[in-house]
């Protein structure tokens, strides 16, 4: 889509990087600085029950810079990044009216290519194959499918969470309808976006962020995300529930292990999941990558000066 009256002074920065690595933090003292407004590109965030285990900013957060597509749904609606590709491209297009930079953040990396370079075209799969591959995994669990993935596609096993089902599943019917690796329909040419965009990468030493990951599942246990997870419960096989923080909790509340048992595992899979996000943004080129605590640096490359509007 193209911008009425777009110019090249429009630019969109992005602020990505792992869970627990201070995005939020970032995002909002710049948009201060360049009164501007905030794009959540989180794929877990949009939803409105689900508060504790998304690390959602806090009501005194979101009233220092105004955040788009946080709360926006509501848990039984099905959302996706081809969707959010169409909806943030619309509120951009509004914002770039008046602002001249907007900030797009998110851990979600797969929500903030769409925004940046479009989602790609994708295979017709008939619903027998994606039946085949559900009723496996209700019979013998998600690791056999997983072990299918690596097979025929290697690629894409080395970064997708490896325990969100819904992932694993639409990769392996990709693969099994087009004869072809799923990671190869992920190379589609980049569409052009009419204003620029600049990618900054936040990052810290990796004890230093594993540190911060499990303090922040602590905060997130004594903030009662059991009883979160408790509420969300019927809505389980909702895709944005298969993932860190949430399923683990499932499992506990299905009898499937104790609790000493799920906080091992809510902190080892974060911890693994940050991994993943990092190996995701850092296949990215057009990122540079800062410290969150690299203030000046971050405005100097950005060429922003306090006071600026």
């Amino acid at each position: 889509m193209g911008f009425k009256d777009s110019n090249a002074s429009k630019t969109l920065i992005v602020i990505a990087g792992p869970t627990a690595v201070g995005k939020t933090d970032l995002s909002i003292r710049l948009a201060q600085i360049l009164n501007t407004e905030i794009i959540s590109a989180d794929s877990r965030q949009f939803y409105m029950e689900m508060n504790i285990g998304t690390a959602k900013p806090s009501p005194e957060e979101l009233a220092l810079a105004k955040h788009h597509f946080i709360n926006s749904h509501h848990i039984a609606e099905e959302y996706n990044a081809g969707a959010f590709e169409i909806d943030a491209l619309q509120k951009l297009e509004e914002l770039f009216k008046l602002k001249n930079h907007v900030i797009l953040t998110g851990g979600s990396g797969l929500y903030i290519r769409a925004v940046c370079e479009g989602m790609d075209q994708m295979p017709e799969v008939t619903p027998d194959i994606r039946e085949a591959l559900i009723q496996e995994l209700d019979r013998e669990g998600l690791n056999p499918l997983l072990i299918k993935l690596q097979q025929v596609d290697p690629e894409y096993y080395e970064f997708v969470d490896k325990a969100n089902s819904q992932r694993v599943i639409r990769a392996l019917e990709v693969c099994y309808a087009s004869g072809k690796p799923y990671s190869s329909f992920r190379l589609q040419e980049k569409q052009e976006r009419p204003f620029n965009i600049v990618k900054i990468g936040l990052t810290r030493d990796r004890e230093e962020l594993y540190r911060r990951i499990d303090l922040r599942m602590d905060l997130m246990l004594e903030q009662g995300l059991l009883a979160e997870a408790k509420q969300l419960f019927p809505y389980r096989n909702h895709n944005a529930l298969q993932t860190v923080g949430y399923k683990e909790i499932f499992d506990f509340l299905e009898g499937k292990q104790d609790w000493e048992e799920t906080i091992r595992l809510l902190k080892r899979n974060s911890r693994r999941y940050a991994k993943r996000q990092l190996t995701w943004f850092r296949k990215d080129q057009e990122f540079s990558w800062f410290h969150p605590e690299e203030w000046g640096k971050i405005l100097h490359f950005l060429k922003i000066y306090e006071g600026q509007r």
